[in-house]
């Protein structure tokens, strides 16, 4: 089979040899365009005017709709969608709301960067029904590979509204016609263009398997859009016709209304109040007339298609009749002051929906483009809040996205906690600097202090200048930062799982969904591969989802493991079975293991669902274990948790306990559980399946997850919280127990408590106390003996049994567990637990 890349270069000569069969050119011929090959670049294109030249603007010199723009119809930002939405539901397109941008449904992306990922794969498959067989949405989108021209072209994003006009047809109801025309109409009657000012390219598209031709739109040197028919894939027997037809057209939102109002760059339509109020907090001053004449060029400096930009800078001023210096006076402050409204707007959609800057993976991008900003507003010593400029992002874009104005307060919190880190980054960046400018500092080195230590390239190329040295920071340099972090995988424990052969074996029977406290079942056995045993199906659970596995017996004999492979669960036996294939098989788990462990998961979906009410709509399931002695959550979160913040999780958590919530369990196909329940169900990432297990908390917690649970929230008892760690850069670990388990626990520290008092020989309720008299004198002593001061031995010496403070303050720490420094602590909270559960029991 070809690759993407080889099928397409394969096709487009197919597809340029018959266009009759590939696009729609009976509708072309109705609209007067006839079929030419640009002069300039090779490629077929449709105009109705005698020309031959494509429009591209590499071949057109240009944008060259400023002076004189064809669009009739002028429309701002929020004007153009309205206008879109209203003419393709007319002519029977549904549209929808946006999905989030950060790709949760998905296992192979972490962000949305096209509309067509809102339906990959189940829907394009044909495997799950699409919201309706043929809609719009206005999909926010993030990229990160142009980081470096934001701000400079003009016209360059890293977040993006992407127009998507999809159909999801079967081939009887597929009209390519239809399609082209309705998009062909929205050029001609939404813009307002006549034929004469648009051109069609021909072009090809191939992608996982899948191809299909496809039309780019161009106008006066703008690529506006283009629609993608994807009706072919590869197979091993050759290329096969698609049941189902996906039209995939993307438009540019923002180019679509830049256009329309002809400004100076297509920033000031696409976020109009938020450039008015950085142009009044910076005070720069825009010349007019030179921007009017650099603006048919910017996209010129797009640093992926220049090779010498500063030939490109030259090229410009000789075309505008500006020198260089004069042209970069003017756009390097402006396409700085560009990029922070750019930059906020992507952070703005991306925090809301669930993501946090961080170290690794996506995050790490936001990271970039926050700390690129925020080096912008240094570097000019503007005074600009990135929360006002966010409000203001919310404010003007409510009417097609009114869910970012609700979660501002915790985008906000997570834009202060990372302006501080970068500010510590900066002051100690400073330091490393200045130990390491006298090196000689190649692009190498600059793209690992950044990625390491934070440290911005221009940093260091500015102290070099102190030292009359030259340093050369890449133009691309932030997307290679970008490119350093795009293949990040995090490896699974089932990857490391011996498969074993499963062809022809049914998908196994689920039989713990519906009765967690089912304990025994009688089904037949399918297969035995050694110890390893098949049934038809089964109540035994499977390791999966952090969750271990059940044990117990299968005609008599002890299965010590259980996992899952593809659709089938398999279980190991201690010993060789002495059954055989197509016996019958009686099964019985232990039922206090399975208990514990549904406690122990319910309760995650408890602590998750009380973390994000205390801490915020951020917060998402990033992980999780559950043994028999305790559980741990890992969830997204930008701090370290305060001693009030992990009181108050634990005491809603244990208030869900008390209200004996029903926990409902559902089995929905994927489709209506995200209409129901939303994106909010993918808890830990993608959930694979048509069919989703959906838990319910009514009012408080809905989840994707295939594990044993409870059916009252009354039957978790109790839920303890241990501790809380951060176990890397925005990721929390609390570590808790629930059930019987938290209840061994505290019956533990009780013993601990008791012996501490007998040690001690004090009462049980005065050892808080006696603890800290011990701990006081024993920390004045440290202090004295670490200022070598002389001190009178009796004052914080005291004689019990003839030991030492510290003698006594040592055997108190061992049996507490801990170290001397945290006697104090680790007793008061043993005993505020002890009482809290004696009150609970009142």
């Amino acid at each position: 089979m070809l690759s993407d890349k080889e099928i397409k270069k394969k096709f487009r000569l197919e597809a340029s040899k018959n266009p009759e069969k590939y696009f729609a050119v009976d509708v072309l011929k109705s609209e007067n365009f006839q079929r030419k090959k640009c002069k300039k670049c090779g490629k077929h294109f449709w105009t109705t005017e005698n020309d031959d030249n494509c429009g591209d603007p590499e071949c057109s010199q240009g944008y060259s709709f400023f002076e004189k723009n064809p669009a009739k119809n002028k429309m701002d930002y929020i004007e153009t969608w309205n206008k879109f939405s209203k003419l393709f539901k007319k002519w029977g397109y549904e549209p929808i709301s946006r999905y989030p941008v950060v790709a949760r449904w998905r296992d192979d992306t972490e962000f949305v960067q096209a509309s067509i990922y809102d339906f990959q794969p189940y829907v394009v498959s044909g495997q799950v029904k699409a919201p309706a067989d043929m809609l719009v949405v206005p999909q926010f989108c993030l990229r990160f590979n142009d980081i470096d021209n934001v701000g400079i072209t003009g016209a360059h994003y890293t977040g993006f509204v992407m127009i998507g006009q999809h159909t999801f047809l079967e081939k009887e109801k597929w009209n390519q016609n239809k399609v082209f025309l309705d998009i062909h109409n929205w050029l001609k009657k939404g813009i307002g263009l006549p034929n004469k000012e648009i051109k069609y390219h021909e072009d090809a598209w191939a992608g996982g398997g899948n191809f299909g031709p496809c039309m780019e739109f161009f106008s006066r040197g703008l690529e506006l859009g283009n629609q993608v028919y994807t009706m072919f894939e590869q197979t091993p027997s050759g290329n096969k016709e698609l049941k189902l037809k996906v039209l995939d057209m993307g438009m540019g939102h923002e180019r679509n209304a830049w256009f329309t109002k002809g400004t100076s760059t297509s920033y000031e339509t696409t976020f109009p109040s938020v450039i008015r109020l950085l142009k009044r907090q910076t005070g720069i001053k825009v010349n007019d007339k030179l921007m009017k004449k650099f603006l048919p060029y910017s996209s010129f400096l797009n640093i992926d298609e220049s090779e010498n930009i500063e030939k490109t800078w030259t090229y410009i001023s000789k075309m505008t009749g500006y020198s260089v210096s004069d042209l970069k006076e003017q756009v390097i402050p402006l396409s700085a002051l560009y990029s922070i409204a750019e930059h906020s707007r992507s952070l703005l959609f991306a925090l809301n929906d669930g993501a946090l800057p961080s170290n690794v993976g996506g995050g790490y991008n936001l990271r970039v483009i926050l700390r690129r900003a925020l080096g912008f507003i240094d570097k000019y010593g503007w005074k600009i809040s990135m929360n006002e400029i966010c409000e203001q992002h919310a404010s003007y874009l409510k009417p097609i996205f009114p869910e970012l104005k609700e979660n501002l307060n915790d985008v906000y919190k997570i834009l202060d906690v990372e302006k501080k880190k970068y500010t510590q980054t900066k002051q100690k960046s400073r330091q490393i600097v200045s130990n390491i400018i006298k090196k000689n500092i190649d692009e190498k080195m600059l793209l690992e202090l950044y990625d390491s230590q934070g440290i911005d390239p221009e940093m260091i190329a500015e102290e070099a200048l102190k030292l009359n040295k030259k340093i050369i920071v890449p133009d691309n340099f932030y997307a290679k930062v970008a490119e350093m972090h795009e293949h990040e995988v995090q490896k699974t424990a089932a990857d490391k799982i011996e498969k074993i052969n499963v062809d022809n074996i049914p998908e196994t029977d689920i039989l713990y969904y519906d009765q967690w406290d089912k304990l025994d079942f009688i089904g037949n056995v399918l297969k035995i591969i050694g110890n390893k045993v098949i049934l038809d199906k089964t109540i035994f659970y499977p390791t999966s989802g952090g969750q271990l596995h059940d044990k117990g017996k299968i005609n008599g004999q002890e299965v010590i493991d259980v996992y899952k492979q593809d659709t089938v669960i398999i279980h190991v036996l201690k010993e060789k079975p002495k059954f055989k294939k197509g016996d019958t098989a009686i099964g019985k788990i232990d039922y206090e293991r399975r208990l514990q462990l549904a406690q122990h998961h319910t309760s995650t979906h408890i602590i998750n669902g009380a973390a994000r009410k205390i801490l915020g709509n951020h917060i998402w399931q990033a992980g999780a274990s559950k043994t028999l002695e305790k559980a741990r959550l890992d969830i997204t979160h930008f701090d370290q948790l305060t001693e009030k913040e992990v009181k108050e999780i634990e005491n809603l958590s244990n208030e869900i306990i008390r209200m004996n919530l029903p926990v409902n369990s559902y089995l929905l196909k994927r489709n209506v559980a995200e209409a129901k329940y939303g994106f909010r169900l993918y808890q830990g990432g993608a959930v694979p399946g048509l069919v989703l297990r959906v838990i319910e908390i009514p009012g408080f917690d809905a989840e994707a997850c295939g594990g044993t649970h409870l059916k009252l929230t009354g039957e978790a008892v109790q839920i303890k919280i241990l501790k809380t760690t951060k176990i890397q850069d925005g990721i929390l670990r609390i570590e808790f127990t629930a059930g019987y388990a938290a209840e061994k626990d505290l019956r533990e520290k009780a013993g601990i408590l008791e012996e501490t008092a007998k040690f001690l020989n004090v009462e049980l309720n005065h050892v808080p106390s006696r603890v800290q008299e011990l701990f006081d004198k024993w920390k004045k002593a440290r202090k004295a003996v670490k200022k070598k001061k002389q001190i009178d031995i009796k004052e914080f010496e005291l004689k019990t049994k003839e030991e030492s403070t510290g003698n006594l303050i040592e055997k108190t720490a061992k049996i507490l567990n801990t170290q001397p420094e945290h006697i104090f602590k680790t007793v008061k909270r043993f005993y505020n637990e002890l009482e809290e559960f004696k009150n609970k029991l009142r």
